[in-house]
């Protein structure tokens, strides 16, 4: 069964971004970069919200029109990326998921294939981890306290165990946090 992982970056008080979305406190370091290289190998599927994709799309919008996988097209050489919105409006080249999160999560984890990012997006996680359906946590966490922004874990209806896989410095003050999320027969 394929992995999902939710991972990103955030700042030690557990914001992905600013209220206004800036990220501009961001660290960027060769550090990161091996990371993320590492980590992009080993998967063909992102998944992300519509607050998110609207701040990835703003951010980089010749990424955002890039030509995603559909059902008659031949696949293409970088990850499948899935939107779920039930407000954006259909866009060529965009697989926008107007179903519940949950059961379709569930059949792409039993499908063949890579692994899973689940890409920023707390709110679109909550109902994942309370599923039993994310494996990994992976965070760079950055030297900084924004004090109020967008938050990466909301609250959720019980706990969730980690266990720590690894910590490693990557430069800037950065530090790279991967957790397996614990399996207690839940």
């Amino acid at each position: 069964m394929r992995t999902v992982t939710f991972g990103g970056a955030t700042s030690l008080d557990n914001f992905l971004a600013r209220p206004d979305g800036g990220v501009d406190w961001l660290r960027f370091n060769d550090g990161a970069a091996e990371i993320m290289k590492t980590f992009w190998s080993s998967i063909d599927t992102i998944l992300m919200g519509r607050k998110t994709y609207e701040v990835a799309a703003r951010a980089n919008p010749a990424a955002s029109k890039r030509k995603r996988k559909t059902s008659a097209a031949p696949r293409q050489t970088g990850p499948t990326t899935y939107v779920f919105s039930k407000t954006l409006p259909d866009q060529d080249g965009l697989t926008i998921v107007r179903e519940d999160v949950v059961p379709f999560v569930r059949r792409l984890k039993e499908a063949p294939g890579k692994d899973i990012c689940l890409m920023g997006g707390g709110e679109l996680a909550r109902p994942l981890f309370e599923a039993g359906l994310i494996d990994r946590v992976g965070f760079n966490v950055h030297p900084v306290l924004l004090g109020a922004g967008v938050p990466a874990f909301h609250p959720m209806n019980h706990q969730i165990d980690l266990e720590l896989v690894e910590c490693r410095p990557l430069g800037d003050g950065c530090v790279y946090l991967d957790y397996r999320v614990a399996r207690s027969g839940r």
